[in-house]
């Protein structure tokens, strides 16, 4: 006994130490043969992070992991990604491992996988990566390692991704949430296959949207035929949102084509089933729904699909006198009737067609019916659609659980008909569009977090007719804005059926427009690096900025009594407004405005991401301490208009950035600008510069200042404000004035003060008027002032070395003009003494003069210097 414990507890620890060290000695030898297996058949380059062999975790088969699995293209898809997933576990028996192979995977699991498969116009397809089989790779298989064959019996994919983007059919298909499984004998001709399938669908064909989303559950049984490629539907159940479905049928895909003959239909004809259609969502809980009446889909689908033709198709929607009612809503829809159906009797895809023929529903004594048929779908739609009825918008929400970002509301009357191609729509041929009836609304509000105040639309009638549809009144209040809007839209079908910018013209009265009622608030879109953050919703940043629509290509006549924009009132506004581009544009724009008018010609642009502006403003007559308050720009421009009062002109063209609230972004200023004071009073207090100025000049009183038509040429550069040099006159002073600033204030200005010698006062008498010995009434002194710093903390330089210079200057010609006259007089004095006879008083003349001279010019200059800074150093007794 004991000799058989000892034996048995050997075997025992010899298959311990199988089962622990057999993942050692295999990875090597299983690793090699899978990737053999696999480049000897993909032409792709696949790769895995880590290999793991495990005896234990799905024992008596071992398992096989391949960790962070990547498959990527070879041309013609050069470097995309195929597919990827962060495991591939296969299964495979023990015994295969001692055998040395070959190797037979029995189970299959992909878990966390992102399937990217791609077609593109030329047909070419990224999953096409088998290599042909032939008689050398079948050898180089052989010897290249031990085997690796797929005898699969139970196969599933976990929490999964696939999307498939045909460019050459327009078709893409999103799967997400995929988890799927199936069970079945893959290496039998017969066998029967069991799956379970649960995903997210989304499916778009030729820019048209048919699946968003949609919640699909699939338990099917299927009848495989895998030596004929046959797949029938034995027992099955399916679940489209919460529609549910049973098919017949079979799937069969020979060489050249696939060929298909599949019926299916509800189980049952509850009306509770069409709002199963209806994303859950949107739907939302339909437990309590109460419901009468009847709601059937039965389809075929049979024919053949290749490169020229699709399955003949016959699906019937049908329900008669049904209603539903939500338990937590307090409205119901009543005498719904559906008629519908999609078909194509040839097989051919441009013969699929869609007849509405009957859509009736009631809610409390609101009755609406629309009908209509959409053909050719495939190449030019043709579409025939009439609606007529009485909505409440309001009672909708009250019937039907609507998750809208805003509250619906006011009465819908509608009874028009229409009839068009989109080929017609697209290429702006509206003469072939045939449209006749008319639409209003009443009583509608817009409400959103966006806007600051509700939109009131009391009426809003439209008149549709071939051509144009002609907006005969819109009556809109807003916060303070009122406006009465008529007009025409050149192509409103192309806008809701083509993705073209609304065209129209229209005409706007009003007497009160605030742009302040519409500002709305800016956000920022946040990147979504995971697909769980797909659904994010715009942040706010809190700023606010006004966007120009992209939608609109229009053209707005306005007529308003008072605009309102921030904290500015414009009176008697009138011109044109052109939007196109995401660029507004300003035509003849006039408007009464700080005692003047104002016309501006130009436009803005909100299309990338810093609006700009390129405007000419002409503002006349307006006055100077209203506009200095409220204007920014006259703030800017001219600092010093902040001590005058009295009115100016302006012409103004400029152009740059703008923030988001549209005002000028000061330093991107480029242009030109004409200023004229018309007349204007001065109050030194008002700005440091003028009462320092005043300081510093004895002889001038700035205040009480008068200035009439005074004018100049400013240029903007680079956030320079650049003033060309103009002159005016204090009195009989002077003053050429010119020099730059900026948009914050430091300044780099020069005056020129010609000063007439008389303001010099006694100094004259006393000092200069006994050398020159002439009358000074009308010498003028030039006396150049630097400013700079800012116009808050001004610095001044009196260039007091000039104006000694030039005063001396001034005197010394004066002076030798006066010693070349006392010269003449004695050149003649000399001839009459010489023709008398005496000589000494003739050399005794000259000798005299020139002394007299060369001491009288360093005299002067002392005393001209002595003169001038007393001036300006001297207490201010007597201003002129």
């Amino acid at each position: 006994m004991k000799k058989i414990l000892k034996i048995v507890g050997i075997v025992l620890l010899v298959l311990i130490l199988l089962v622990i060290l057999t993942p050692i000695l295999f990875k090597g030898q299983i690793e090699k043969a899978v990737k053999n297996s696999i480049n000897n058949s993909v032409n792709a380059t696949v790769e895995w992070e880590d290999l793991d062999l495990s005896l234990f975790s799905s024992f008596p088969d071992a398992e096989l992991k391949l960790k962070n699995l990547s498959v990527i293209n070879k041309a013609p898809f050069e470097g995309d990604t195929l597919a990827t997933s962060e495991e591939l576990a296969l299964s495979l028996g023990i015994p295969q491992l001692f055998k040395g192979g070959p190797y037979s995977i029995n189970e299959l699991a992909l878990n966390r996988a992102y399937v990217n498969i791609k077609v593109d116009s030329l047909g070419n397809a990224n999953y096409d990566i088998a290599k042909e089989t032939t008689a050398d790779t079948t050898a180089q298989s052989s010897n290249g390692g031990s085997a690796l064959s797929l005898d699969i019996q139970h196969y599933e994919i976990n929490n999964s991704r696939i999307n498939y983007l045909d460019e050459s059919t327009k078709t893409f298909l999103r799967i997400t949430d995929f988890n799927h499984y199936g069970n079945g004998d893959f290496t039998a001709d017969k066998t029967n296959l069991e799956t379970n399938t649960e995903a997210i669908v989304s499916f778009e064909f030729d820019s048209i949207n048919y699946l968003n989303k949609n919640s699909l559950k699939l338990d099917a049984d299927f009848e495989m035929d895998l030596a004929n490629q046959k797949y029938t539907f034995l027992e099955n159940e399916a679940l489209i949102n919460q529609l549910p479905l049973t098919f017949d049928g079979f799937i069969k895909i020979n060489e050249e084509n696939q060929e298909l003959d599949l019926t299916f239909k509800t189980p049952s004809s509850d009306f509770k089933n069409f709002l199963a259609v209806i994303p859950e969502t949107y739907a939302k809980n339909l437990d309590g729904v109460e419901t009468t009446g009847d709601f059937t889909v039965n389809g075929m689908i049979k024919g053949i699909v290749d490169e020229e033709h699709i399955p003949m198709m016959d699906i019937a929607i049908k329900s008669d006198n049904a209603s539903f009612k939500y338990p937590d809503l307090p409205k119901k829809v009543e005498d719904i009737s559906i008629d519908a159906v999609l078909k194509n009797e040839t097989g051919l895809l441009a013969d699929t067609y869609v007849n509405l023929d009957q859509l009736d529903f009631r809610i409390d004594q609101d009755r609406f019916s629309a009908k209509g048929n959409f053909k050719n779908l495939m190449d030019n739609p043709l579409i025939d659609l009439t609606a007529n009825g009485t909505l409440n918008l309001a009672n909708l929400e009250k019937a039907y659980p609507l998750d809208l970002d805003m509250d619906l509301n006011g009465i819908l009357n509608a009874n028009l008909t229409t009839n068009f191609d989109m080929n017609s729509i697209e290429k702006e041929q509206y003469q072939n569009v045939k449209s006749s009836g008319r639409a209003s609304i009443s009583n509608f509000k817009y409400t959103s977090p966006e806007i600051p105040n509700d939109v009131n639309i009391a009426k809003a009638s439209l008149n549709f007719n071939t051509q144009k549809v002609t907006l005969e009144e819109m009556d809109i209040k807003s916060g303070q804005t009122d406006a009465k809007i008529t007009g025409t839209l050149d192509n409103l079908m192309g806008y809701l059926f083509s993705d073209q910018q609304l065209k129209g013209r229209f005409n706007l009265q009003s007497n009160t427009f605030s742009v302040n009622d519409f500002m709305v608030a800016q956000t920022e879109e946040i990147e979504n690096t995971s697909e769980e953050k797909e659904n994010t919703p715009p942040t706010p940043t809190g700023e606010e900025a006004i966007k120009i629509p992209s939608f609109l290509d229009a053209r707005l006549d306005f007529n308003a009594k008072n605009v309102i924009y921030d904290n500015l009132t414009l009176k008697n506004t009138k011109g044109a407004v052109v939007i196109v581009d995401e660029t507004t544009s300003l035509e003849n724009v006039s408007a009464d405005i700080f005692g003047g008018n104002i016309g501006i010609n130009g436009n803005v642009s909100t299309k990338n991401a810093t609006p700009v502006f390129d405007m000419q403003l002409n503002l006349n007559r307006i006055d100077i301490v209203e506009s200095f308050q409220n204007l920014e720009l006259i703030q800017n421009l001219a600092p010093l208009a902040k001590a005058l009062q009295g009115s100016l002109n302006t012409n103004i063209n400029l152009s740059g950035n703008l923030t988001n609230e549209l005002t000028p972004i000061l330093t991107s200023l480029g242009g030109t600008a004409f200023a004229q004071i018309i007349n204007a009073q001065v109050d030194t207090e008002k700005t440091p510069l003028l009462s320092k100025l005043d300081g510093q000049l004895n002889f001038i009183n700035l205040d009480n200042l008068a200035l009439k038509d005074l004018a100049t040429n400013l240029k903007f550069n680079n956030g320079q404000i650049e003033v060309d040099p103009f002159n005016f006159n204090i009195k009989d002073i002077n003053i050429t004035a010119g020099g730059s600033h900026s948009f914050d204030n430091q300044m780099n200005y020069n005056l020129k003060l010609d000063i007439p010698a008389k303001y010099l006062g006694s100094e004259i008498g006393n000092g200069l008027a006994s050398l020159t010995k002439t009358d000074l009434e009308n010498t003028k002194v030039q006396l150049p002032i630097g400013l700079s710093g800012s116009f808050n903390s001004p610095q001044i330089q009196l260039n007091m070395k000039q104006a000694v210079t030039d005063l001396t200057q001034q005197i010394v010609a004066k002076q030798k003009d006066e010693l070349k006259d006392k010269a003449k007089e004695e050149v003649g004095n000399k001839l009459k003494d010489l023709l008398e006879g005496n000589k000494e008083n003739t050399q005794t003349t000259q000798d005299s003069t020139s002394t007299e001279e060369k001491s009288d010019e360093d005299k002067v200059k002392e005393a001209a210097g002595k003169v001038l800074n007393g001036l300006f150093g001297k207490k201010k007794d007597d201003k002129k």
